[in-house]
């Protein structure tokens, strides 16, 4: 009896000893002996004490920052770039058994990527196309992680550091580019202003007494600003031309 209860005991103690729980979000590479077993979770599930043993595997979505790297740009501009991966497991087996420890071998594989794609591009590249640089990263390092069951989601340079000498060759050359804008919108507008002008003058030459109108009042405006007499010569044509409507306008009122 006593022979029994204890196998009973030792039983009841076996089975507690080997549950096991692994949260939604993990898997559990299971190993028996030294020899991959299986993979379980979520959830409860039972190994054998003693003779299995488990490596617990995260499946959510790991941010990590790759400490700032100095690297030369193609066109020899020593820059300094901070950049986020964001990855995640997808094959809890393969990263057990592919790679000995898998966070830091993205890491690794993630500098190695960056120093490698900012060599191939110039300063304008890298500070003007940074999301185009992030995608082809990701597909190096997705390409390079693949093996190991891991999948990369999203990279973005986070910062970028230039030489202050660059930075002010820089600020140098955008005013530069502003300064040359200026100038063309004012080229353009005495251009159209011109255009204008010419019109005008082809308009007056179709009827000269236009342009003794136009100079008389241009010469009535400057008196008013100027609360000056002015004393101009008119041709007789005019004169006489204006002396005729004048008549004219007369004779009207009488009639």
């Amino acid at each position: 009896m006593s022979f029994s209860f204890v196998l009973i005991s030792l039983a009841v103690l076996l089975l507690f000893a080997g549950l096991r729980v692994s949260n939604q979000y993990q898997r559990a590479v299971i190993f028996r002996l030294g020899r991959l077993q299986r993979l379980a979770g979520p959830g409860l599930y039972w190994i054998i004490p003693s003779l299995e043993w488990q490596i617990q595997v995260d499946l959510r979505v790991i941010t990590a920052s790759v400490d700032q790297q100095e690297t030369i740009t193609k066109d020899n501009v020593p820059v300094k770039v901070t950049v986020v991966i964001w990855y995640a497991v997808t094959d809890p087996i393969k990263s057990v058994i592919e790679v000995r420890d898998v966070d830091a071998s993205v890491i690794q594989v993630a500098l190695t990527t960056l120093r490698n794609i900012i060599g191939r591009h110039t300063l304008d590249d890298v500070l003007k196309e940074q999301e185009q640089l992030g995608l082809s990263m990701r597909q190096a390092i997705d390409t390079a992680t693949e093996p190991w069951g891991v999948k990369v989601t999203r990279v973005e340079m986070r910062n970028v550091e230039i030489p202050e000498s660059m930075q002010r060759a820089m600020a140098q050359e955008a005013e530069a580019l502003r300064e040359k804008r200026a100038r063309l919108i004012k080229a353009e507008a005495e251009l159209e202003a011109s255009m204008k002008l010419k019109e005008a003058a082809g308009l007056i030459m179709e009827n000269p007494a236009g342009l003794e109108l136009r100079r008389m009042q241009m010469i009535t405006e400057v008196g008013a600003e100027q609360n000056t007499t002015t004393i101009i010569m008119m041709p007789s044509e005019f004169v006489s031309a204006a002396a005729a409507v004048a008549r004219w306008g007369g004779g009207q009122r009488e009639s």
